[in-house]
């Protein structure tokens, strides 16, 4: 088990993690997502030892991380940079890691490198960023870790590249229950490897959730009725974003299907329609629900191309 504690982290005058309270269970495939800035990389770097935490705890299996080397032998962290590499071959990198993995298996290395057909002897300096991604990445599932965390796990990857990194990620998982621990600020990769996420927004936990509970439990209705029932109908504490569009509303509402009809079903509609969301759009108006600006991952999702910030508001059926 992975526990963060009211961790915090500051770099001079800046809060990177405030007080962040964090669980993540044994075989667990879990994401952090957020902006970039939001605290994902600093969250990464605490648990694998190379920060120390100003203030709380970080823990794996009760144990601290920082300034053990018997805990991070069960950790492998990959970082987002990957010129550190740049003189090494591939063969090179598998040599030095065994040095510090007494569990790296030279079968699942070969095996791994294999599928990717990456070079053995040529400097890694001429690797493109995706085929260096690749190359640590099957490090890291050789070194025998009962931990792995990815910092921008899919960065530089070509679309079938992505397909076969996470298909090893997947097999690892499943063979041997390995925790693993992605961030992105693209919720589309989550949702493709992970089970459970954490939102993190300007150093904090926001929430920490089952991916499959986030999908049930918000939705996006569009409706009209026979009579105007008024914005007062629409005031209840479950419903996170409210407009409407001539007879037409639209409405975030949190609930299951069933109890989001029986919510509505007093005001006789005339239309009544549950639209599917997005999880970037889940996430965005449960930010705003909870009081917090979410203007940093419209603009990330918005920039990705997944989703139109504005356009539920104008009757657009996303």
């Amino acid at each position: 088990m992975i526990e963060l504690r009211q961790a915090t982290k500051r770099f001079d005058d800046k809060s990177a993690l405030d007080c962040a309270d964090l669980t993540i269970g044994e075989g667990t495939a879990f994401g952090l997502l957020g902006p970039n800035g939001a605290g994902k990389s600093t969250i990464l770097r605490l648990l694998s030892g190379i920060y120390e935490a100003d203030g709380g705890a970080v823990l794996i299996d009760g144990q601290p991380v920082f300034d053990a080397p018997q805990v991070k032998q069960r950790v492998f962290f990959i970082n987002d940079e990957t010129v550190q590499f740049g003189s090494f071959t591939l063969k090179g990198l598998k040599d030095y890691y065994k040095g510090f993995y007494p569990k790296f298996s030279d079968e699942v290395f070969d095996k791994l490198a294999e599928m990717v057909a990456l070079p053995m002897n040529k400097r890694m300096d001429t690797f493109s960023k995706g085929m260096k991604r690749q190359a640590v990445v099957i490090t890291g599932l050789a070194s025998g870790t009962d931990y792995l965390l990815l910092d921008e796990a899919f960065d530089g990857l070509d679309p079938t590249m992505r397909i076969i990194v996470r298909r090893m990620l997947v097999d690892a998982m499943l063979d041997r229950k390995l925790t693993t621990v992605i961030s992105s600020h693209n919720l589309n990769e989550i949702n493709e490897v992970c089970d459970s996420v954490a939102l993190i927004h300007q150093g904090k936990v926001v929430f920490s959730r089952d991916l499959d509970s986030v999908k049930g439990n918000v939705h996006k209705i569009q409706a009209a009725f026979a009579s105007d029932p008024g914005e007062g109908a629409f005031k209840d504490e479950r419903i996170l974003h409210y407009s409407r569009n001539g007879s037409v509303h639209y409405i975030i509402v949190k609930g299951t299907e069933e109890e989001i009809q029986g919510m509505f079903a007093h005001l006789s509609p005339t239309l009544f329609d549950i639209i599917p969301m997005t999880l970037e759009e889940i996430f965005i108006y449960e930010m705003e629900g909870l009081g917090y600006d979410s203007s940093g991952l419209r603009q990330t999702a918005g920039a990705a191309g997944i989703v139109d910030a504005g356009a539920f508001d104008k009757g657009a059926r996303a």
